[in-house]
């Protein structure tokens, strides 16, 4: 298991919210990159990290609408992205590395949960390969300007879901067994997880730490996909029918919600750590059942390692040393 994933006690609790948790950081003169900032717990991130004086890129499918989610938040401008397509994936990482200019935070907070089957046009199934396989692509190819920052951080949201069977390494497409949408979710957060602490094991050397985050429960548009049946089941309503939020049991507004992945872009307490699964803006424990924690499984260097191999293999590229 990774040594560092260990809490660290940290004085906030389920009820902390992002600007609670980055009270005092100054991000003047820093870069940031935040996929699906522009919507639900990314929009959140980059309202928070922008007020702390980082210039934020979003990159967005729909830039029209991004940009109009974005009004009134300054410093912030809107690239286009579509984590699926690989062309348009490498396309956005040479705009970028065009400029020289250094990358210091790198949040991967864009993703689908629960869709229909889908596949990309290599025939990979879809959430594995947009929650998964771009932002592995997007990392590597930006790794040149995490590298030339000195210091950076590269946050990927993962997720509780991740404690749910469906990690099959050798069956990561879902051609050999039914496809079911719950357990394809579940193995793309597993394979964030996995990711963080891979990349952060390969990149350390160079000054940039991972991270991987279960932000709570939370109502929005990524559950766009579930129905109401299913969102009922899991408790999410109160008895009139509007969301319940309740952080003690996990359900979080977005301010609540995006203090994990604000905590894991800021906290002076992670210098020196990386490749920890994060929760409650702590370090979360290994746990091998209950709700909390991160399952020893997702903590395995060598599966963590051995993911790593096939991505490398399923996308053609590499973070280089």
């Amino acid at each position: 298991m990774n040594p560092m994933q260990n809490p660290l006690n940290t004085p906030f609790t389920p009820f902390s919210t992002a600007e609670e948790v980055a009270r005092g950081a100054d991000l003047s003169g820093k870069t940031a990159i935040i996929t699906g900032g522009a919507s639900g717990l990314g929009l959140e991130t980059t309202r928070v990290l922008a007020g702390l004086g980082a210039r934020i890129i979003v990159p967005a499918r729909n830039t029209s609408a991004a940009r109009a989610s974005l009004a009134g938040i300054t410093g912030v401008v809107v690239a286009e992205l579509d984590l699926i397509d690989p062309i348009s994936v490498r396309s956005f990482a040479e705009e970028f590395l065009t400029t020289g200019a250094q990358l210091h935070l790198l949040i991967l907070s864009a993703g689908v949960m629960t869709p229909p089957l889908f596949r990309d046009v290599e025939g990979h199934e879809g959430q594995f390969a947009t929650n998964h396989l771009g932002h592995f692509r997007l990392t590597a190819a930006l790794c040149p300007a995490l590298k030339l920052a000195g210091k950076a951080r590269v946050v990927a949201l993962s997720s509780r879901a991740h404690q749910l069977p469906g990690f099959d390494l050798t069956d990561l497409d879902f051609n050999q067994r039914p496809y079911d949408k719950v357990a394809a979710y579940a193995q793309s957060k597993a394979a964030n997880a996995l990711f963080a602490l891979a990349l952060d094991m390969r990149t350390r050397d160079h000054g940039i730490r991972a991270y991987s985050v279960h932000p709570g429960s939370i109502l929005g548009n990524l559950a766009r996909h579930v129905s109401r049946e299913e969102l009922e089941a899991y408790g999410l309503f109160n008895p009139d029918g509007t969301p319940l939020i309740d952080p003690a049991q996990d359900k979080k507004n977005f301010a609540q919600g995006a203090a994990t992945m604000v905590w894991c872009a800021t906290a002076p307490e992670l210098d020196g750590i990386g490749g920890v699964y994060c929760e409650d803006s702590d370090i979360a424990p290994i746990e091998t059942e209950g709700h909390f924690g991160i399952r020893p499984y997702a903590a395995d260097p060598a599966l963590a390692e051995a993911l790593w191999t096939k991505s490398v293999r399923l996308t053609g590229i590499d973070v280089q040393g």
